[in-house]
């Protein structure tokens, strides 16, 4: 499935194809915005497309990226288990839970997740 732009929770969203390309550069994370400028306000990446630069935070990666998302007044949400990487990090774990907490970036299981939470937030 190429990415496209569904409505989830009642907000278009840019829902992206798990088999598209690798998000590895900043260049990538702003091909994304590109994108969702097609009419979304939500930008949902699953988190296999993410190079693992993305949740080790050392590499400064995982905020480059958001803070992008953020210029560009998008949300971006992060779907997928990553377990693995929280389980490696408590920096990461606590990003993750600071990250929810707020309202720019999210990290949820699934779509059904992300709907779940649009619809509570409006």
């Amino acid at each position: 499935m190429p990415d496209v732009v569904r409505e989830l929770g009642g907000v278009p969203v840019l829902v992206c194809d798990p088999a598209g390309p690798p998000v590895a550069t900043e260049q990538d994370a702003l091909d994304l915005i590109g994108a969702a400028f097609a009419g979304a306000e939500v930008v949902a990446v699953p988190a296999s497309r993410l190079d693992d630069d993305f949740f080790s935070l050392g590499t400064r990666f995982a905020g480059e990226v958001m803070q992008k998302f953020v210029n560009y007044r998008l949300r971006l949400v992060v779907v997928g288990d990553i377990s693995r990487h929280l389980a490696a990090s408590a920096a990461l774990r606590a990003l993750v839970h600071e990250s929810n907490r707020a309202d720019h970036v999210w990290f949820v299981p699934d779509l059904d997740a992300l709907d779940a939470r649009l619809r509570a937030a409006a």
